[in-house]
């Protein structure tokens, strides 16, 4: 995708296709998705290595401390019925958490492709859907589309399908949106230095200006709203409207 920004061009992309195996086909989302599990694979063998009963590493007490906060935040939002759910919402808030910074280091994050919100979510909807049918049955869950009349069965499947597809766009959304006005600020400051630093006279101005002197210290600074801020929350948000879709789910 190609922006225009009043003359000054900012590039990203988007979907890259590597053709391997004969049709096969690999993105560069898949890719980088691929290094943000071993990151975390790997992440998590260090942390959890020589587990010790006493006197504990500084290593095995930031892992106990990332588990209990794992289990207060579920067992806290949902009731300890679900503490199985756990390992599954840490690791959703992990690969989450790790995909929206990675971009931090020039690499294209896995979840501004609608793509990847798009799998966690039918994952999320496919565990709601499942643990209504466990409360209520089968039959009481197909039911469920017809309440309070039957004439509102339509409205009601697509108040359910809106689940899976609001979850997934909000987040897509608020990361692609970071990714795009980080580079529309790099390209407009990038632009507004050769502008600036033209106006010097001679040959002072024509070295001065092919110096993206604006470029520098800006845009890291809106890095920690637009990356660091903004990647956590959607992350966070993404994890609790998980864990309250299936808490509301058993009480149906």
């Amino acid at each position: 995708m190609e922006l225009d920004v009043s003359g000054a061009k900012v590039f990203f992309t988007i979907h890259t296709d590597l053709p391997i195996l004969g049709d096969l086909q690999i993105s560069e989302t898949l890719v980088v998705s691929w290094l943000v599990m071993l990151i975390i694979t790997g992440l998590c063998i260090w942390l959890t290595r020589d587990l010790k009963v006493e006197k504990i590493s500084r290593r095995q007490a930031v892992a106990e401390m990332l588990v209990e906060t794992a289990e207060n935040f579920v067992i806290g939002n949902a009731g300890e019925k679900f503490r199985k759910l756990v390992p599954f919402v840490a690791a959703l808030f992990a690969t989450s958490l790790v995909s929206n910074l990675v971009s931090l280091v020039g690499l294209w994050s896995p979840t501004a492709d609608l793509s990847t919100e798009a799998a966690w979510a039918v994952v999320v909807f496919v565990m709601i859907t499942a643990q209504k049918i466990r409360s209520g049955g089968l039959g009481g869950y197909l039911k469920g589309f017809t309440t309070p009349i039957a004439v509102m069965t339509p409205f009601n499947i697509l108040s359910e399908l809106a689940t899976p597809i609001s979850m997934a766009c909000r987040h897509f959304g608020n990361i692609l949106s970071g990714v795009v006005i980080n580079g529309l600020i790099y390209g407009a400051l990038g632009l507004a230095s050769a502008k600036l630093l033209g106006l010097l006279p001679g040959f002072l101005g024509n070295v001065l200006s092919q110096i993206p002197v604006l470029q520098v210290g800006l845009p890291a600074v809106l890095s920690v709203y637009f990356d660091w801020f903004t990647g956590f929350m959607q992350a966070f948000i993404f994890c609790m409207l998980t864990v309250m879709y299936i808490a509301n789910a058993a009480e149906e």
